[in-house]
């Protein structure tokens, strides 16, 4: 079996995601005409929004693999994160329509074919389960995110599994709109603390794991450095991140001690995950470049 690199095992793994559950929503919509299943042909129609988002988060998924252009100076990264907030967002909004079409079932109940759901349930199952084994282990934002589209699924269809079960031996149809309204704030609590890593990531917060004070303590423990201001600490994709930083050292410091305190600085940022070191060094008593200004609220 040939080697793939990383870029290549993730374009395979939405290769594989994407056809696999666009085929099964085709499968769904003629398994819930012939079972009478509205909850079958609802959850078809959910499939199918899905699908268009595993297929947006593969296409954006490959823009992330190009590299710099005059364009984007730091490359495509970021779409993979595109990739993540847009399918966080139809996570969440999936999940509360989820629990609203449940609700609604004590409203208007419809009695399916129980058997029929049951063979589309196991079939259901399967298929998602091995969708989802295919992305889950990615470190990727995107695939995580697009992963938890089919595990939403798996759970799906475990429900119609159990429900079909129940309705097939006892006739108790309330089984299924109870088991969905978990599932929908399941999914929603999953759902919204990835919408909330991508906002992070997207509005140039902190990368979660590295805690600036801390860096900073580091830097100012270095020989030669007397302290560090003006500090940009962020993330482009949830795994590659960036910083800039102004470390002031003392005034008669030679060209020696400041490039081993840059060396220093710098192996610092590598042993936090920071692939990308911005360093500019200033003496004691130099004018030192301007702050962004706080805005008066």
């Amino acid at each position: 079996m040939p080697h793939l690199n990383p870029e290549e095992r993730r374009g395979s793994a939405f290769t594989w995601a994407f056809i696999l559950n666009i085929s099964f929503t085709v499968i769904e919509f003629i398994g819930g005409m012939l079972t009478q299943s509205t909850a079958i042909i609802s959850d078809a129609i959910h499939d199918l929004g899905d699908s268009l988002a595993l297929g947006m988060a593969w296409y954006l998924e490959k823009q992330a693999g190009k590299g710099r252009s005059s364009s984007f100076t730091f490359g495509y990264r970021r779409f993979s994160v595109l990739g993540a907030l847009i399918n966080s967002t139809i996570l969440v909004m999936g999940a509360i329509l989820i629990v609203v079409r449940a609700v609604w079932w004590f409203f208007d109940p419809q009695i399916p074919d129980a058997k029929g759901m049951l063979w589309l349930a196991i079939l259901g199952v399967a298929v998602n389960a091995f969708a989802y084994f295919k992305l889950h282990s990615s470190s990727n934002l995107n695939q995580r995110t697009a992963s938890l589209h089919l595990l939403e699924d798996v759970f799906g269809w475990v429900a119609v599994l159990i429900g079909a079960l129940v309705i097939d031996r006892t006739g108790w149809y309330v089984i299924d709109p109870i088991l969905s309204i978990a599932i929908g704030i399941w999914i929603f609590f999953n759902a919204q603390k990835n919408l909330r890593k991508s906002l992070q990531i997207f509005l140039q917060g902190n990368p979660l794991s590295i805690e600036e004070s801390k860096l900073e303590a580091q830097f100012t423990s270095v020989n030669g450095v007397n302290s560090v201001h003006d500090v940009h600490l962020w993330t482009l994709d949830g795994e590659y991140h960036v910083i800039s930083l102004h470390m002031i050292l003392e005034k008669d410091a030679s060209r020696e001690v400041i490039m081993g305190a840059k060396e220093k600085v710098r192996k610092i940022c590598l042993d936090h995950g920071i692939s990308h070191v911005t360093i500019e060094a200033e003496l004691e008593g130099e004018s030192t470049a301007p702050q962004i200004p706080a805005q008066n609220g």
